[in-house]
């Protein structure tokens, strides 16, 4: 069987908003040095402290992002989904990774490394700016994802954590939204900073209410229209 080629995923990568509206140029020097990571369950990719390897971009699978608090306790602040990208921070600063990623399924991850990703930038300081859209979508995901965190009631900040996962937060083009979230109760609730039985009680609730459908390590979201209007706090 022939290895499978970066571009074999061009349909993957061309879901995602920040990809498809490169030109095709820069599309194309992006993949041309571009790897495929396959990756194995339960797998550090990296740590926080790490050196910048370069810019990754899930493609199959997901990645958990987050950190390690004094207490040893693992923080997750976010899954990456398909066609999601990170690891951009650390190229604007030259500095270290900013956070831990770990994958908990078998995952693979399309990687534009480092050397390649700065000789682009040398070559056309222009495409600093394409770089920086990506960084702006994170932060505004970051901004609508903690507004309202702590004070909303628990169905309303969990419907707008669904309801974010299945566009990732903004960053899929219209059209393309995730009906099966890859995520799981313990992961949500260490999203959210409520307990696995909080969790489990309002997906309960939100099944009966025929929102979506709990399956094993995922979620399948049956009505779209009714989870926004819990997220908007109806």
């Amino acid at each position: 069987m022939q290895q499978k080629q970066p571009r074999d995923f061009l349909s993957v990568l061309e879901r995602g908003r920040w990809f498809s509206a490169l030109p095709p140029g820069v599309k194309d020097r992006l993949l041309d040095h571009a790897q495929l990571r396959p990756v194995p369950a339960n797998t550090r990719l990296f740590s926080r402290g790490d050196p910048n390897a370069g810019l990754y971009c899930v493609l199959a699978g997901a990645v958990e992002i987050g950190a390690v608090d004094l207490g040893g306790r693992e923080m997750l602040l976010a899954v990456a989904e398909p066609p999601q990208w990170f690891g951009e921070i650390a190229t604007f600063d030259d500095g270290p990774r900013t956070h831990d990623a770990w994958t908990r399924t078998p995952t693979t991850l399309l990687l534009v490394p480092l050397g390649h990703l700065q000789a682009m930038l040398h070559d056309d300081p222009v495409l600093w700016r394409h770089l920086g859209s990506l960084v702006v979508e994170k932060m505004r995901a970051l901004f609508e994802s903690t507004e309202g965190s702590s004070t909303l009631p628990s169905p309303v900040r969990l419907a707008r954590r669904l309801q974010a996962m299945t566009d990732a937060h903004g960053m899929v083009v219209p059209g393309h939204a995730r009906q099966v979230l890859t995520v799981n109760q313990r992961q949500l609730g260490a999203m959210l900073g409520l307990t696995r039985q909080t969790v489990s009680e309002v997906l309960r609730g939100f099944e009966e209410q025929g929102v979506l459908k709990r399956r094993y390590g995922a979620l399948e979201i049956v009505d779209p229209g009714a989870l926004r209007r819990i997220a908007a706090g109806g």
